[in-house]
């Protein structure tokens, strides 16, 4: 994997211990940033940071913390959770995260049916965490459309990055989806998210029809990075 950026950040992964949260500090991690996974338990999470480590050939590179421990000593906070508990992980995590850049990748899928886009009175997951969070808080949605098997796996993934939030903000995450290995495009305004986050339920409409797992979007027309 190309180390793309010079810059290295420390990144707390809330919600790390799922399987999109442990392929994304699997892939950070690899490029050089520091990874915390947070989780609210500090076993679970240190069990994941195990299993991340485990994947890298080496000890101690990825940590398990707290979820508010992760959040602190981050200075990228990435909050991969089921939508179900989003508005009451955004309100805890709110006095943890201020200045800062927080990078949303939850889909509001509202099960059973999930092949249904279902978005938020807020308009999209993103929108409604930058509501809760606050102005300080720069939120960028990221990673909506990446399955868990494409980042757990050194392949080269097929399958492109929206990126949508504050300018400055969606420059650093565009370098971190590269970093990740991935190539990322910039979706404008956080306003925009809703196109990424419903277009997960599509995909999985799609993976259902087709008997697969991992189907996602590419830009065409544009040259690739």
């Amino acid at each position: 994997m190309t180390d793309t950026t010079a810059e290295k950040y420390t990144i707390g992964i809330i919600g790390g211990t799922g399987k999109e949260g442990k392929g994304l500090a699997y892939r950070w991690a690899k490029a050089g940033h520091t990874i915390i996974i947070g989780s609210r338990q500090a076993e679970k999470a240190e069990a994941a940071a195990a299993g991340v480590n485990q994947l890298l050939g080496k000890a101690d590179v990825v940590t398990g913390v707290e979820n508010e421990k992760a959040a602190v000593r981050a200075d990228i906070v990435v909050l991969t959770v089921p939508f179900g508990v989003h508005v009451d992980m955004c309100e805890f995590l709110k006095p943890f995260v201020q200045g800062k850049i927080f990078i949303d990748v939850t889909v509001p899928l509202v099960p059973p049916k999930v092949t249904r886009v279902q978005l938020p009175p807020e308009g999209s997951a993103a929108q409604q965490a930058q509501a809760i969070l606050g102005e300080s808080v720069q939120v960028v949605s990221a990673f909506q459309n990446i399955s868990y098997d494409h980042l757990i796996h050194d392949d080269e993934v097929a399958c492109d990055v929206l990126v949508c939030g504050p300018k400055e903000a969606r420059e650093i995450v565009i370098k971190l989806v590269a970093d990740a290995g991935l190539v990322g495009w910039s979706g404008g305004v956080i306003e925009n998210s809703v196109v990424a986050e419903g277009l997960t339920s599509v995909l999985i409409g799609l993976n259902k029809q087709f008997g697969v797992q991992n189907a996602g979007i590419r830009i065409t027309g544009l040259p690739r990075p």
